[in-house]
This record gives C-alpha cells, sequence and structure tokens, in this order.
C-alpha cells in the first residue's frame, strides 16, 4: 500500500510539471536596452552610437553572403568490403562468327628445302602405228552369195597389218581404229556393200539406181584388240547390185589407222 501512494505521489508532480505553463503563462526573451531605446525612437533620429552611414537596401542586397561550409559525402571504399573470388561459371553460347579480317601482308619467303630423293626411272616412251590404204582397180557384181571385197592396189600397209590375199585388215594392239570406205555407183543398179567388223556388219554404204553413176563414202571408229578384223563384203543378189571400176582409174578404195593404243 505505501507503494501506491508513492506512484501517485510522483505522478501528481509531473502532471504539475505540465500544467504550470498553462496556468501562468510561458515567459519570452525580454529586448535589450538598445533595442527597446531604438523602437522609442522618432522614424528619422539616430542614435550617437549608430554607424554613420548604414546599409542601404541596395547594398544589403549586394552584401557578401556569409560563408556556407561545402556539403559534405561520406566515401566508402568498396575494395575494402571486397570478398573472395566466386567460382568460375558456365560458358555461354558461343556467338555467330565475326567477319573475315582484311588479307594480311605476304610473308618473306621461306628458306629452301633439301633436295629430294630421285624417283623410280619411268618406262620407255614408244609410239605405235598402225595403217593402211588399199583400192581396187575392177568392178564388181553381186552373187548369190556375200562376196568379199578384195583390192589390187597398194598405197600404205605399215608393217603388213592388211592381208591383200583375204581383203582383212588385222589389229595388231588393242586401241581405237578409224577405216573409210569410197565406191563409185554403177548406172541403174544398186550399191548395197557392207564395212564388217569380224562377222558383224557394222555401217552400210548404199545408193539408189539412177542413169548417173556417183562416188559414195562411208566411215567409222571401232574399238578392236588385237586378233580382231575388218574387211569389207557386196551384199548378196537380191537385186541387180554392183560397183564400177576401169583399168584407167581407181574408183574403190579402202583405208585405216590406228587413232589411240590403249597401254596394258
Amino acid at each position: 500500500m505505501p507503494e501506491v501512494i508513492m506512484g501517485t505521489a510522483s505522478l501528481g508532480s509531473i502532471w504539475a510539471v505540465f500544467l504550470l505553463p498553462l496556468v501562468f503563462g510561458v515567459p519570452t526573451e525580454e529586448p535589450t536596452f538598445g533595442e527597446s531605446v531604438a523602437s522609442h525612437l522618432p522614424k528619422n533620429c539616430q542614435r550617437c552610437c549608430d554607424p554613420e552611414d548604414p546599409l542601404s537596401p541596395a547594398d544589403t542586397v549586394n552584401a557578401v553572403p556569409p560563408y556556407v561550409l561545402p556539403e559534405v559525402r561520406p566515401y566508402i571504399n568498396i575494395t575494402i568490403l571486397k570478398g573472395d573470388k566466386g567460382d568460375r561459371g558456365p560458358s555461354g553460347t558461343p556467338g555467330k562468327p565475326g567477319k573475315n579480317g582484311t588479307r594480311g601482308d605476304r610473308g618473306s619467303q621461306g628458306i629452301k628445302g633439301d633436295k629430294g630423293q630421285a624417283g623410280s626411272p619411268g618406262s620407255s616412251c614408244q609410239t605405235h602405228y598402225s595403217a593402211f590404204s588399199v583400192g581396187r582397180k575392177t568392178g564388181l557384181h553381186s552373187s548369190e552369195n556375200f562376196l568379199s571385197l578384195l583390192f589390187d592396189r597398194v598405197f600404205v600397209n605399215t608393217d603388213g597389218h592388211f592381208d591383200m590375199a583375204t581383203g582383212r585388215f588385222v589389229a595388231p594392239l588393242r586401241g581405237l581404229y578409224f577405216f573409210s570406205l569410197n565406191v563409185h555407183s554403177w548406172n541403174y543398179k544398186e550399191t548395197y556393200v557392207h564395212i564388217v567388223h569380224n562377222e558383224q556388219a557394222v555401217v552400210i554404204l548404199y545408193a539408189q539406181p539412177s542413169e548417173r553413176s556417183i562416188m559414195q563414202s562411208q566411215s567409222v571408229m571401232l574399238p578392236l584388240v588385237p586378233g580382231d578384223y575388218v574387211w569389207v563384203r557386196l551384199f548378196k543378189r537380191e537385186r541387180e547390185n554392183g560397183i564400177y571400176s576401169d583399168d584407167m582409174d581407181t574408183y574403190i578404195t579402202f583405208s585405216g589407222h590406228l587413232i589411240k593404243a590403249e597401254d596394258n
């Protein structure tokens, strides 16, 4: 019970402190002696202690302002607060390739290298030839069977590859060969002749019956192997068939030559 009475007394003294200014008023600051005297002087009067040239309003405006302290901003050194280096992050996705740069200057010539070893000797260069050209000065008429066209005049026959007895050219080498045939047609008769590879007719030379006899020609290229033969035959008699020639001039010719030999 005494503790309650003491608390109540303390609380009453506190309220007394807050209520006294309201009852008796708050004291104000008293004016100084100079301020009191100046307030009672006439408007144009001046005290003997006042400065002789008081500041005018314009001088008040142009007066130097009081010194202002600069603003001070705190600075924190971040390096002091820097922590330990973190782990390396994962690699990002590769970017797009950039543009090609300008071509650089040509570099200086390098040192000459050592001489290489000599290669193995090559095969000796060989040139192969095979050619023939033959003619016939006698005309020929068809019979019941195919007729092999024989020739009686030789213009060219290198190494004897054309057999005059059989009228056949026998290939000495594997390669590509060219052949040509020229004949003279007979008046009012057909001209029907084949160039034959082995036993197979390859191309035909044909002319219809006519009042006039004219020159006809045919040519062909054939791949041959050694032992293949090429010859000319007159078609068998189904119609009047013949080729013309005489003893004075050579109207019928058969020629051929090797274009390119194939190496083994």
